[in-house]
């Protein structure tokens, strides 16, 4: 691939401009807002002049609900050599496509597995997609050659390429992604007219649960849009585990031995599922899920304390698996969760200790 267009520089489309770019790759930006399209070509995802001969690979950023209508633009014009698609949601632009009688073998639909909080092309970065699951959802119409230019931008974003039939990519992202964010967000919005006395006291738990929340209402509501079906069944099992586990923890309250029992039982059993769908969430690089054991440094709040926890632990010979930093309320100070190998926690404890570290048991 020497030359690409990517249509909707957003989070998405721009990060895999500026990946594309820093592979050498010929890039030419188009938005429907042109100042947004120059701000990207301001951070070096390309430039946004037009192409003068079609392109190898034009890169459909847009919201789902809008792909069909830019695909179609796009090789009716005769931008590109092959066509793709990044939207979240695969199974209706498709069918779209189809409706329109397009000639789909120059097109795939594709959707890479990563993002953030925030939006717009100020958001994006050109590593957003490394080491990160990227959807191809090829048909029987999809010719070898748009199938190699996608393979190859994934590879350029340093993603890792999976196969997977459209609506069964649709059912998938609606219990990994579209629900959870939905659940995040009904949370979340219990503290919105709480009292203040009681959100202080948010630790790290409402934080890893409510984080996704913050994202723009604006494109979850074309995300969602596009994919209401799944999305309601899942919440709908949702609303049954949430309406048992009321009548448990109701059961809790009774005066009646019989009941307390059954409303304990309840409980555990919701929590006990919990914990076998936790075990189930890959680990790092999607492997499959490691312990690790927690080694937990005490720190203030000051420049470049990370940085001296990360280098003695590199002095110790010792690999950070993960790492977690929770804030003391009120306090400029906090705890900083080392996770390591189980072997490797007491090495690691040994050494912070002689390097003067505050050591949490």
């Amino acid at each position: 691939m020497r030359t690409a267009l990517v249509i909707g520089t957003g989070l998405i489309g721009t990060s895999a401009a500026l990946s594309l770019a820093r592979r050498g790759v010929t890039v030419h930006l188009a938005d429907h807002d042109p100042e947004q399209a120059r701000t990207a070509a301001a951070l070096g995802a390309g430039t946004d002049e037009p192409p003068t001969a079609p392109v190898d690979l034009a890169v459909i950023a847009a919201p789902p609900a809008h792909v069909a209508a830019v695909l179609a633009d796009a090789m009716r014009r005769g931008l590109a050599r092959g066509y793709l698609d990044v939207a979240s949601v695969k199974g209706g632009p498709r069918r779209e496509l189809e409706a329109l009688g397009l000639d789909l073998s120059r097109y795939i639909g594709t959707h890479p597995m990563s993002g953030r909080e925030k939006s717009g092309p100020l958001a994006a970065t050109a590593d957003l997609f490394e080491g990160r699951p990227w959807v191809l959802t090829p048909t029987r119409d999809t010719g070898t050659e748009v199938l190699n230019l996608a393979l190859e931008l994934v590879s350029h974003c340093r993603a890792l390429p999976v196969v997977m039939d459209a609506d069964a990519h649709d059912r998938a992202v609606a219990l990994v992604s579209h629900m959870p964010h939905l659940v995040s967000s009904m949370v979340a919005a219990r503290l919105e007219h709480a009292e203040e006395a009681a959100v202080r006291l948010c630790g790290q738990g409402v934080r890893d649960v409510t984080r996704i929340a913050a994202s723009d209402p604006g494109m979850w509501i074309d995300i969602l849009s596009a994919n209401p079906g799944p999305v309601a069944d899942l919440l709908a099992d949702v609303a049954t585990d949430l309406d048992e586990t009321v009548r448990a923890l109701r059961s809790l309250q009774s005066a009646d031995e019989d009941k307390r029992r059954a409303g304990g039982a309840g409980i555990a059993d919701v929590l006990r599922r919990g914990n076998a769908g936790q075990v189930r969430v890959p680990g790092k690089h999607g492997s499959a899920p490691r312990a690790y054991e927690v080694v937990a440094v005490l720190i203030d709040d000051q420049p470049g304390q990370l940085a001296r926890i990360f280098a003695d632990a590199g002095r110790a010979g010792v690999n950070i698996e993960d790492v977690r930093i929770e804030h003391a309320t009120g306090q400029q100070a906090g705890l900083v969760q080392l996770m390591v190998e189980p072997h490797a926690a007491p090495v690691l404890t040994a050494s912070l200790r002689e390097r003067g570290w505050a050591i949490r048991q």
